[in-house]
């Protein structure tokens, strides 16, 4: 795979400081050498200024507009610009290692918290401004959240789902091979739920903690210590209470899923996304398309597992089994997904992988075909969709909120140039800048 190198010359085209940014009256005008904005064009726009002032767009302008009185510009005539790019599937909380499951009984939420904080700042740096974080433990992803809302650390804007719900036993049972005189039995309070009227408890619980979207289990998983990895999760009339009670509050609903029934019964129940989707049949991806369900792929996640799992004791032996065998299939199912025309969201599951290297999943899109403007949609356009943020989330469009990206290299020739990011602006400050953090200016905190 060839990583875009940083042009050295990038130093001498950026000459907006952040604190400029966060202090002039004016405007920002940010200058782009190749402007990609799926939402505005499927072609590349050459020359083009993005026009800033006080946190969002104000316009997009042919050519390299000249600076007024108290104007700030950012030169990136050498750089390919876009929206500030969205993952719609990560757990910013974690990070998988060998031997990682003794951190159930090690990590408090204030560990995790303090852990994630590094976490979030790289994923931010890869370019991603916004995710989509589905699934966390003791309310440590409202925490990281709420204090990037604040300006007290740095990372992209999250919308949290707190703690999937699960049913005993499930994918997302926080207890399962634990001894129960240890760790007890686990209800809605811990995100398991067994009935219509449990789920609809464990939907009210998380909304009351926070939560910005519902997540649940809808078959097993990969990583968590159960042996089945794809049945089925939960009835058809609980998925039914889970998402009505939800969507009643106007949150949308993720489904983890890998085995086809599971999907299935979680398109029928109304989920607005089926996350992974291993197994998924032909008819599965005609429902979905039919429906406007979204798929979230997850393929640099299946990936990494299946390489963590023949690495001699990095997981259990019952992990390791269901890694190996689902793993390696996500890329080809979101292949036959494209190629069907399921809607699209890009995710990663950043955190079962190192996080800050969301955007391999564009390159194993591209290795399947996937022209990168199509790729480059998912993860602005669509995902911003998915999130109930279209019409201020994932474009370059006046009054949108200023996130913006810049590489050097160019994606339209090889995806790996997103693995460089040299530049990233969110909400109108710059945050990134030849290819070096640019910490909040001291005032400002």
């Amino acid at each position: 795979m060839r990583r875009a190198p940083l042009l050295p010359a990038l130093a001498a085209l950026a000459v907006l400081a952040a604190s400029a940014a966060a202090q002039t009256p004016g405007r920002t005008l940010v200058h782009c050498g190749t402007l990609l904005d799926p939402a505005a064009s499927a072609e590349p726009m050459r020359q083009r200024t993005v026009v800033v002032r006080d946190g969002r767009v104000e316009a997009v302008e042919a050519g390299f507009a000249q600076p007024a009185a108290g104007d700030a510009v950012v030169d990136l005539q050498g750089a390919t610009c876009m929206p500030g790019l969205i993952d719609s599937h990560t757990h910013l909380t974690g990070e998988s290692r060998k031997d990682g499951y003794i951190d159930d009984f090690r990590l408090t939420a204030a560990d995790r918290v303090l852990q994630a904080v590094p976490f979030a700042r790289s994923t931010l740096m890869a370019g991603f401004t916004t995710v989509r974080d589905v699934g966390g433990d003791e309310g440590a992803d409202y925490a990281l959240r709420d204090a990037i809302n604040r300006g007290d650390v740095e990372g992209p804007r999250m919308f949290v789902a707190g703690k999937s719900l699960s049913i005993s036993g499930g994918h997302a049972d926080p207890t399962n091979s634990y001894r129960e005189d240890i760790v007890g039995v686990p209800d809605e309070t811990q995100g398991v739920v067994d009935s219509p009227e449990a789920a609809v408890r464990g939907v009210r619980i998380a909304i009351r903690r926070g939560s910005d979207l519902i997540k649940f289990t809808a078959t097993g998983g990969v990583l968590s210590l159960q042996g089945d990895g794809s049945g089925a999760h939960f009835s058809e009339a609980e998925m039914r209470a889970i998402i009505e009670t939800a969507n009643e509050r106007g949150l949308r609903v993720a489904a983890h899923a890998h085995g086809d029934d599971g999907m299935q019964r979680a398109v029928r129940a109304g989920v607005s996304s089926i996350e992974h989707g291993t197994y998924m049949s032909d008819a599965t991806m005609a429902m979905m398309r039919e429906a406007g369900v979204y798929l979230v792929p997850t393929i640099t996640a299946g990936k990494s597992v299946a390489d963590s799992a023949r690495i001699t004791g990095y997981y259990t032996p019952v992990v390791t089994s269901k890694s190996l065998e689902i793993g390696p299939r996500i890329q080809d199912t979101f292949r036959r997904a494209w190629q069907a025309g399921v809607p699209i969201a890009f995710g990663t599951d950043a955190g079962v992988f190192r996080h800050g290297r969301n955007a391999s999943e564009f390159v194993y899109m591209e290795e399947v075909g996937v022209p990168f403007m199509d790729a480059l949609r998912f993860a602005t356009v669509n995902a911003a969709d998915l999130l109930g943020r279209g019409e201020t989330l994932g474009a370059l469009r006046p009054g949108y909120t200023a996130d913006l990206v810049a590489v050097t290299a160019d994606p339209l020739a090889d995806a790996s140039a997103m693995l460089d990011v040299a530049f990233v602006m969110k909400d109108g400050r710059v945050v990134k800048q030849d290819g070096q953090f640019v910490p909040l200016p001291a005032r400002a905190r």
